[in-house]
């Protein structure tokens, strides 16, 4: 019975030790990795909850931070919602959002 309970300890231990351990500079430089929002990959709710990203919105599309139905587009992207605000989303302002918050790398 103790030889059996033993086989079972050590065959669940073996995938702990086959995992290889990650090298020591892989944490440090993911800590490290800059944030950056965009119109395509951050979410509108991600955006509004950081100020300096709520600005460029406001700057870019007056009313839209103020919109009641903003909050049911949070977890969407601005290039999600692009289709319902056409004449608001165009490309040209997306691509000045996403010059303006490329400005706004956080560390």
């Amino acid at each position: 019975m103790r030889a059996a309970l033993l086989l079972v300890l050590a065959l669940a231990a073996m995938p702990a030790l086959a995992q290889p351990a990650a090298p020591a500079g892989d944490a440090p430089a993911a800590a490290a990795a800059p944030v950056v929002f965009s119109s395509a990959s951050t979410a509108i709710g991600t955006l509004l909850d950081d100020a300096a990203a709520k600005a460029v919105l406001d700057k870019n599309v007056p009313g839209l931070t103020t919109n009641p139905q903003i909050e049911m587009a949070r977890g969407m992207t601005l290039r999600d919602i692009q289709s319902y605000a056409a004449e608001q989303l165009t490309d040209t302002v997306l691509k000045q959002i996403d010059t303006d918050l490329a400005a706004l790398v956080r560390k």
